[in-house]
C-alpha cells in the first residue's frame, strides 16, 4: 500500500525524481572512486616517494570530493522539495475527500482521527520520502560497487563481507518486523489521545461544572501512558539497533586489519589495497546502515499510508448522481438572482432511518412547501425536525420516498447546484475564525459594505456590530465563542440573508433571541423572503403563528398540518404545545 501510494504521488514529479537518481548515482560513484585513488597515493606516491604522483592524484581526489559534495547538496535539496510537494498534494487530497464526506463517514473515522491522518500521518510519509531521496537511492549503488571493488582489492579478505552482510540483514529484519505492529498501534493511540484532549478542551465548562477534573486527568493520564509505553518500546528497538550495528562494523574492521596485516607481512597484499579494502568495507556497512534507517522509518510510514488510504478509498454515501440533470431551470429574478422556475419543495412519503437503527427517525412524511410561503415544523425534542431539514440539501439521504425542488428530484441534481439553491441557518450557530465581514461573505463572497450592513440590520445584529471597536473588521474566534449565543445566531441569519437563495432553511434559529428581538427580526426579514420558499423548525408557537403551513411532528410522523387557526381547532397535539407556551387572556 505504501509503495502504491508513493508511486502515484511521485508520478507527477518524474523529472525531479530522475534528476535525484542521477545525482545520487554520481555521488555514489564519487564515494567509490575516492578509496581507490587514496590507495594509489599510498602505494604509488608515498611509498614510492613520487611527489608528482601524490599531487596529481590528490588533485583528482579534491575534484571528486567537490563533485560529491555538490551532488549531495543538490540531491538533498531536490529530495526535500519533492517530499514537501507530495506532502502538500496528499494533504490537499485528504482535505478534499473529507469535504465530500457526510456526517456518517466523519462519524466512522472520528474528527480527531481525521485531523491526525491529515497532519501527523502525512508528515511521516514526507519524512520517509526525504530519507529515500537522500539515502536509499545511493545505498544500493554504494553497496554493490563496494562489494565489487573490495573483491577487486583482495579476494581472500572478501569472506568478511560474506559473513557480515547476512548478520546485519538478520538484525534489520528482526527489528523491522517488531516495529511494524508497534507503529501501527502507536498511530491508533495517537488518535485516542487527540480525541480525549479535544473532548476535554471543548467540554471544559461541563467538566468544571460537574467537578470532574480529577476523573478527566486520570482519563488523559491513562491514554498518555499507553502512548508513552508504545513509544518507549519502539524507541528501545531503534536504540538497540545502532550499538548492534556498530559492534558488527567495528568487529569486521578488527578482522580486516588483523588478517590484512598478516597478508601484507607475507607480501600477499599492498598497504594501499588494505586501506582501500577497509574503506570499502566501511562504505558497504554504511550503505546497509542507511538502508536500515530507511527501513526502520518505513513501518511507521506504511501504517500511516494504510490509514490515509482508508480515507481516500472511502466513497461518501452522499455523492453527485451518475447522470445529473443539471441546475433547476431559471425563472423569475429574486433579489437580483435567478430563481428556479417554481422553487416549491415537495416531500412525498419520505422516510429516513440511521444505519443499524431499530426504528426510522422519519416515516411517511408528505407535504408541499410552496414558493412565497413559510412552512413551519414543530414538535417535541427528538421528533425528527432537524433530520427532516437535513434531507433537503442532502446532508442525509432519505431511505424511502422522494424530495423535489421546483419539480426536480434532489437526488438527480449535482450537489453543488442543489446546495447553491439553499440558504441554511443551522441549529448550532457556527462562525469561522476571521472577521465579522469574512463570516458574512461566506453567504455572498462579492458582497460590499452596504449589503453587509443591510443584512445585519434585517437580522437585528447591526447595533452590536457597530458597538465593536473594529465594526465589520472585528475578529471572530473559532466557532464564534467571543460572541453570545444570540449574537452568533443573528450573525448566522445575516449570513444566510446575503445569499439571496430561493429556498431558506431556519433550523430552530430564533431560540436564543428574546421575544422582542424575535418579533422585530421576523418583521424585518419577511419582505426579503417574500418570493422565497421558507422552512422553519421552531420551538416557539409565537414564531410560526403567521406561517402558511405548520407541520406537527410526533415520533417521525406528521400527525397534523395546517395553519395556526386550523390546528388550534383540529390537532390536540398542537393545542397542547400552544397551551403550554402562549399566555391566554383569562376572561372574568
Amino acid at each position: 500500500m505504501l509503495i502504491g501510494l508513493m508511486a502515484r504521488l511521485l508520478s507527477a514529479h518524474k523529472g525531479s525524481v530522475v534528476a535525484i537518481v542521477v545525482l545520487q548515482l554520481v555521488q555514489a560513484t564519487a564515494n567509490l572512486l575516492l578509496p581507490t585513488l587514496n590507495a594509489a597515493i599510498i602505494d604509488d606516491g608515498i611509498i614510492a616517494g613520487d611527489k608528482g604522483e601524490i599531487l596529481h592524484l590528490g588533485g583528482w581526489m579534491a575534484g571528486i570530493a567537490a563533485v560529491q559534495v555538490i551532488t549531495a547538496i543538490a540531491a538533498g535539496y531536490l529530495g526535500a522539495v519533492v517530499a514537501m510537494e507530495i506532502g502538500g498534494q496528499l494533504r490537499q487530497e485528504l482535505f478534499a475527500k473529507v469535504q465530500s464526506f457526510s456526517s456518517q463517514e466523519v462519524g466512522v473515522f472520528g474528527a480527531p482521527s481525521l485531523v491526525t491522518r491529515a497532519t501527523n500521518d502525512v508528515a511521516q510519509i514526507q519524512n520517509l520520502a526525504i530519507l529515500v531521496f537522500v539515502m536509499l537511492i545511493a545505498a544500493p549503488a554504494i553497496f554493490i560497487g563496494g562489494i565489487v571493488l573490495a573483491v577487486h582489492q583482495d579476494v581472500v579478505l572478501s569472506w568478511i563481507v560474506v559473513v557480515v552482510i547476512p548478520v546485519l540483514t538478520v538484525i534489520m529484519t528482526v527489528i523491522v518486523r517488531r516495529l511494524i505492529p508497534l507503529y501501527r498501534q502507536g498511530q491508533g493511540l495517537l488518535d485516542r489521545i487527540g480525541r480525549v484532549l479535544r473532548e476535554q478542551i471543548i467540554g471544559a465548562n461541563v467538566i468544571r461544572g460537574f467537578v470532574r477534573q480529577d476523573h478527566e486527568i486520570r482519563r488523559f493520564d491513562e491514554a498518555n501512558k499507553e502512548l508513552t509505553r508504545n513509544n518507549l518500546q519502539s524507541a528501545l528497538l531503534v536504540a538497540a539497533m545502532m550499538p548492534m550495528i556498530m559492534f558488527v562494523v567495528n568487529l569486521s574492521s578488527v578482522f580486516v586489519v588483523w588478517f590484512g596485516g598478516h597478508r601484507i607481512d607475507a607480501g600477499e597484499m599492498r598497504l594501499g589495497a588494505l586501506t582501500a579494502f577497509i574503506a570499502y568495507i566501511l562504505q558497504i556497512l554504511i550503505a546497509i546502515m542507511m538502508a536500515m534507517y530507511v527501513f526502520m522509518t518505513a513501518p511507521r510510514a506504511a501504517a500511516c499510508a494504510e490509514r490515509i488510504r482508508e480515507v481516500l478509498d472511502t466513497e461518501p454515501a452522499i455523492a453527485d448522481p451518475a447522470t445529473p440533470v443539471g441546475t433547476v431551470p431559471a425563472g423569475p429574478v429574486h433579489a437580483g438572482k435567478p430563481v428556479p422556475s417554481g422553487s416549491t419543495v415537495e416531500f412525498r412519503n419520505v422516510s429516513f432511518a440511521y444505519p443499524g437503527a431499530e426504528a426510522p427517525v422519519l416515516d411517511g412524511v408528505s407535504f408541499t412547501a410552496r414558493t412565497g410561503t413559510t412552512t413551519a415544523i414543530i414538535g417535541a425534542t427528538g421528533s425528527g425536525k432537524t433530520t427532516l431539514l437535513n434531507l433537503l440539501p442532502r446532508f442525509l439521504d432519505a431511505t424511502a420516498g422522494g424530495i423535489s425542488i421546483g419539480g426536480h428530484n434532489v437526488r438527480a441534481m449535482p450537489l453543488e447546484d442543489l446546495r447553491d439553491l439553499i440558504a441554511l441557518v443551522p441549529q448550532q450557530s457556527y462562525l469561522f475564525t476571521g472577521t465579522v465581514a469574512e463570516n458574512l461573505r461566506v453567504g455572498s463572497p462579492a458582497a460590499a459594505g452596504p449589503e453587509l450592513w443591510q443584512a445585519l440590520e434585517a437580522a437585528q445584529a447591526a447595533d452590536f456590530v457597530r458597538a465593536l471597536p473594529l465594526g465589520l473588521e472585528a475578529p471572530v474566534s473559532q466557532g464564534g465563542t467571543n460572541f453570545s449565543g444570540g449574537e452568533r445566531q443573528r450573525l448566522c441569519i445575516a449570513r444566510a440573508l446575503l445569499k439571496n437563495a430561493p429556498v431558506y432553511l431556519f433550523d430552530d434559529s430564533f431560540s436564543a433571541l428574546d421575544y422582542g428581538t424575535d418579533v422585530r427580526l421576523r418583521a424585518a426579514i419577511e419582505p426579503l423572503l417574500r418570493s422565497a420558499t421558507v422552512l422553519i423548525v421552531a420551538e416557539r408557537v409565537s414564531t410560526i403563528v403567521d406561517a402558511g403551513l405548520i407541520l406537527v411532528l410526533e415520533d417521525g410522523h406528521v400527525v397534523a398540518q395546517g395553519t395556526h387557526s386550523e390546528l388550534m381547532e383540529s390537532s390536540p397535539s398542537y393545542q397542547e404545545i400552544a397551551d403550554s407556551q402562549l399566555v391566554l387572556e383569562e376572561t372574568p
